[in-house]
């Protein structure tokens, strides 16, 4: 009897029959033998099949099968080190399960257009499923490393009643008894609650902006991970931030360097990512700005272009503190000594990635947080809950969200956002 097994364990059987459940990769003929390069999910293996070795049906059943054709094979496994991965399969038995229809996707070069339409199949390149398993690594990490610090996973709504980052980007749609919803823009306001309650949580979800943009930067459905702290001022959140990166950047170049080959990524890049990351504060920022012939205006937030240039002039992600609070969201504290400065930051990683992470110690203070809701015209009753969080032993408190596809796109040297999710949401684009 073989074992079935899965290409990324092959090398535990090593002489002994294994079952391969997959789809053909590839294949190519030499006389009486047949090289079938085989992939599964976990990996891609080449499967040796002699004629005179294997059951005159199976081995003719080679000649029908197409691109992406599902099969299972019984194997020998033997060790190659001129194979890919190192192992190679000699073929007893094959049963083709389904033989696939002529694959819409070649070798051939693909415009993006077409090969959005075709995303459900795209995915199974080498390429894509090189950055889809660094996400999911990613992800999976960044879990552990909060669990590790003693947060907790705190699950926001997606539906909520009001903004949380501006209305102007607010998808809206029917709720009950005529009331209107929201797709959530953060989930940050909700974690304020669960950090009263809990002390250390995060969140973990999809967030929305109605945003009409079609740069490589933006998305309107995008994935936020959002650590929330009480009792933690702004210099808390810096270190927690670079503590994160640093730890998710090291452990893709120890666990997912195959994917950075594939990828074709200067890893060399990715080893300068240490603590500590220099810091400016805005009006620095400014002054790099000018230096390069940028003409910005002192209240102005920055944009891609400027966020590139600043972060151009790093080998590792730089922070950026102290903006104009009248750049800033509703939530964010001013600064006690300078009270039109606001206490956050924005993480921009190296080599022209831009933004990451946005930050900031939270306005814990009731007035002042009524105060702000009223300069941002925003309807005070929709954040009574909100400010209930003031009313009930209110301490200072802190966080940031972490954009996943921008750090995705940074790590493994992408550079448009559509590529590091599997179904990505554009101005221009819903389907499939």
């Amino acid at each position: 009897m073989s074992q079935i097994t899965t290409i990324d364990r092959v090398g535990q059987f090593v002489g002994q029959m294994v079952t391969i459940r997959g789809w053909l990769y590839n294949k190519r003929s030499s006389g009486k033998i047949r090289f079938l390069l085989i992939r599964d999910g976990t990996g891609i293996i080449q499967s040796v099949i002699v004629k005179n070795e294997v059951a005159p049906e199976v081995f003719s059943a080679t000649d029908i099968l197409t691109q992406e054709s599902s099969l299972e094979v019984d194997a020998t496994v033997r060790a190659d080190a001129r194979a890919p991965g190192g192992y190679e399969l000699q073929v007893s038995d094959m049963r083709v399960i389904q033989v696939a229809e002529d694959y819409p996707i070649s070798p051939k070069e693909h415009g993006p257009s077409f090969l959005l339409d075709n995303r459900h199949l795209w995915l199974r390149s080498s390429k894509q499923h090189a950055i889809l398993r660094i996400r999911s690594h990613v992800i999976q990490e960044a879990q552990a490393y909060f669990n590790r610090e003693g947060f907790i996973l705190f699950d926001a709504p997606i539906l909520t009643p009001t903004a949380c980052e501006g209305t102007s980007t607010l998808f809206e749609t029917d709720y009950f008894y005529g009331e209107k919803a929201y797709l959530s823009q953060s989930g940050q306001l909700y974690a304020e609650a669960g950090a009263m309650a809990f002390g250390k949580v995060y969140t973990l979800g999809p967030t929305f902006r109605a945003e009409k943009s079609k740069t490589r930067r933006h998305l309107t459905e995008f994935w936020m991970l959002e650590p929330e702290v009480a009792f933690a001022e702004l210099e808390d959140i810096l270190l927690l931030a670079e503590e994160l990166v640093c730890h998710l950047v090291n452990s893709v170049l120890t666990y997912r360097s195959e994917e950075l080959k594939v990828l074709d990524r200067d890893v060399t890049k990715l080893q300068s990512v240490v603590r500590p990351f220099p810091r400016i504060t805005y009006d620095q920022a400014l002054d790099i700005l000018r230096e390069k012939g940028i003409s910005h205006h002192w209240g102005d937030d920055f944009g891609a272009t400027e966020d590139t240039i600043i972060s151009e002039q790093f080998d590792r992600p730089v922070m950026i503190t102290h903006y104009p609070v009248q750049t800033k969201a509703f939530y964010m504290k001013g600064d006690p000594l300078k009270p039109n400065l606001a206490l956050c930051v924005d993480v921009l990683a190296p080599e022209g990635y831009g933004e990451i992470i946005g930050g900031s110690q939270r306005e814990d203070d009731y007035d002042k947080l009524v105060e702000r809701l009223e300069q941002h015209n925003l309807p005070r009753e929709a954040f009574e809950w909100y400010l209930d969080l003031r009313r009930y032993g209110s301490v200072p408190h802190s966080g940031f969200g972490l954009g996943i596809e921008r750090t995705i796109g940074w790590i493994c040297g992408i550079k448009h956002l559509r590529e590091t999710i599997p179904f990505p949401r554009l101005l221009q684009r819903i389907y499939p």
